[in-house]
């Protein structure tokens, strides 16, 4: 077999062909200096590592099982050549995340790999996140085999064909290798998936047991690679400059900015001071518009501030940059009463158009903004904004002078404690605080923790919070610590989480050690649900199980790791900070248990200036959304 050519026939092994690879450069190399031009044959487990390969996936995260044996027969020869990289986890849910949280905070895309049946299931359930959030994953299942010889292990155990394909399909884009052949085809529509431009996502392949080994033939040369995306915007100028006319005569104009605004930080600032606006935030926005600036009045919606919900109140004019109108963000549709018209910035057709009177601006968020801010120095601006600005600062202000009494609160008495302890409000704010000082990003998981750190963290540019907002999966942010153990240049981490939210992924103790996590995991303990049970006070008086009886010593718990930094945060802030410290400088994963403060005192939170759908607030806030114009 000579070494010039490419390994293939009965004696061949992927050993070889990883081997031949290397000494190549890599697949990418061999292809453009024209060495892969013509077919060759393999297996097809081998054929789709490879054509992953092509589009720059080379992270693997995975549990194998039966349903899985031959893809990590193909891993193995391939990552003895440092071809690619494979990780073992756990559990099928925290390993979703982690890829997750590597696509979306690092910008590497990663495959996660699972068995058939009920780790499919768990990774699929976790995938939601992803798809909320709009971060490409590729994830690969086991699936029944193609020959119908009677009901697989673990398949769904309905007399159909590819059920399994059918259930993924309704959670995001799909395909199943029922043939080898369709390899390309799969590829080409899992890049068009996992790499969209604007609502990008994950790809689900199904990989039937009896295809994974079948031969495959094909030009690696001809396998899909990953597709770039030109930004677009409106082709003439008239629109926008409609636009811009309607913004310089409205006194009171208003700016969402949306998950979608994210990468638009110049683009939105320039806009945002050319069109005399106030800028209200979602919680997946944080410093898109840095958060001392002037005009930013904060987050808004159902969970919002007093600034950011005062101004979606009180504003005359919409202008929406990069946002899906969540239902928590936009109040259940009541959130902009007396909005009479909508300028809508947005790539994707159908949001784009979400509002009525909308003068609809598709395209990508920072070519259109900066257009729409050009277009804006040659108007008459209104005199009417300068009293806008005034009236927005004022409530800046005093919503800035309540955290500030909030998280200067004293440690509480605390009932199941039965000792003051720290509010959640103030811990957030000295770990926050402590994030920014030391560059570590900070992650939070769903539930209080997330909501009141939303409404305290002060970010100056994306990408120091990442908040789950999406789905809101409880686990998220501890599994997304194992990020930086899997990125080329990770970063130091906090995970931000409840009591309930880690137990939720609680193996990320051991997966963190076993893969290397720099990073702390900060589990504020209020021994309930308290998101929930602050809701359910809020519309029943009265809160019903959402809290437990069963004390657990997560200290000792996580001790019993080795190699976890397990430490008690105090009741004080002083002492968390000093905790803190500790945490940073252990070169592994810690875990600070932080009793906190639940029960009817004003500290306890920063509170609700938004309506929303839910509960025995339905008939208020349905009888309103008949009212509304957009």
């Amino acid at each position: 077999m000579s070494v010039s050519t490419f390994p293939q026939g009965p004696e061949a092994t992927a050993s070889d062909r990883a081997k031949w690879l290397k000494s190549a450069g890599g697949l990418n190399v061999a292809v453009d200096a024209g060495r892969l031009d013509q077919p060759v044959t393999m297996p097809l487990a081998e054929a789709l590592l490879l054509g992953l390969m092509r589009q720059g996936v080379t992270k693997y995260l995975a549990i194998f099982g039966h349903g899985s044996t031959a893809i990590a027969d193909v891993l193995e020869a391939y990552e003895a050549e440092g071809l690619v990289r494979c990780w073992q986890f756990r559990n099928e849910i925290e390993m979703a995340h982690a890829g997750t949280a590597l696509s979306w905070v690092y910008g590497e895309v990663a495959a996660v790999v699972t068995s058939i049946g009920p780790g499919a299931l768990q990774a699929m359930a976790a995938s939601l996140a992803a798809a909320s959030n709009g971060v490409g994953v590729y994830h690969l299942y086991g699936d029944e085999t193609t020959h119908g010889e009677g009901y697989n292990m673990q398949q769904v155990p309905k007399p159909g064909q590819g059920v399994f394909s059918q259930v993924t399909s309704l959670m995001g884009a799909s395909y199943t290798l029922y043939s080898p052949g369709a390899l390309r085809d799969g590829l080409r529509k899992g890049a068009a998936a996992v790499f969209h431009p604007w609502k990008a996502g994950p790809f689900f392949m199904n990989l039937p047991l009896n295809t994974q080994p079948a031969p495959v033939t094909l030009r690696l040369d001809a396998l899909p690679v990953r597709p770039h995306f030109a930004p677009l915007a409106p082709a003439g100028n008239d629109i926008i400059e409609d636009a811009a006319r309607q913004i310089a005569v409205a006194g009171k104009v208003a700016i969402k900015l949306g998950g979608g605004s994210r990468g638009a930080s110049e683009a939105v600032r320039a806009l945002t001071e050319a069109a005399g606006a106030l800028v209200v935030t979602s919680p997946g926005a944080g410093g898109v518009l840095p958060a001392e600036h002037p005009q930013n009045m904060q987050v808004g919606g159902s969970k919002g501030s007093i600034s950011g919900n005062w101004t979606m109140k009180e504003a005359e004019l919409l202008v929406v940059i990069g946002s899906r109108a969540v239902c928590q963000a936009d109040c259940s549709g009541i959130g902009w009463p007396k909005v009479k018209a909508v300028i809508n910035i947005n790539a994707d057709p159908l949001d784009v158009q979400h509002y009525n009177r909308t003068t609809a601006l598709p395209g990508d968020a920072s070519a259109v903004a900066h257009r729409l801010a050009n277009a804006l120095k040659a108007q008459a601006l209104s005199p009417f904004k300068a009293e806008w600005l005034a009236a927005g600062a004022a409530r800046r202000t005093e919503w800035s002078t309540f955290i500030e009494r909030q998280v200067a609160a004293p440690a509480i008495h605390d009932t199941v404690w039965d000792k003051p302890v720290l509010t959640q409000p103030r811990a957030i704010r000295a770990a926050a605080d402590f994030c920014c000082r030391h560059g570590a990003v900070k992650f939070f998981d769903a539930g209080d923790v997330q909501a009141n750190g939303f409404q305290i963290v002060k970010d100056h540019a994306p990408g120091d919070t990442f908040t789950e907002t999406g789905a809101s999966y409880m686990g998220f942010a501890v599994s997304a610590l194992l990020s930086s153990a899997l990125a080329e240049n990770g970063r130091y981490g906090i995970a931000f989480t409840g009591d309930g939210s880690f137990m939720m992924n609680p193996q990320v103790l051991i997966d963190g050690v076993e893969h290397g996590v720099h990073g702390t995991i900060l589990l504020f303990d209020n021994r309930r649900m308290a998101a929930i049970s602050h809701l359910q006070l809020a519309q029943y008086g009265r809160d019903f199980r959402t809290n437990d009886s069963v004390a657990v010593d997560y200290v000792q718990m996580a001790g019993a790791v080795n190699g976890v930094k397990a430490l008690h945060g105090g009741t004080d802030e002083q002492s968390l900070v000093a905790a803190l410290e500790e945490a940073r400088n252990w070169k592994g994963l810690s875990l600070i248990h932080v009793p906190i403060y639940f029960g009817d005192h004003p500290a306890v939170g920063l509170g609700a200036y938004g309506q929303w759908n839910v509960g025995n607030w339905v008939e208020s806030v349905e009888r309103q959304y008949t009212e509304t114009l957009i």
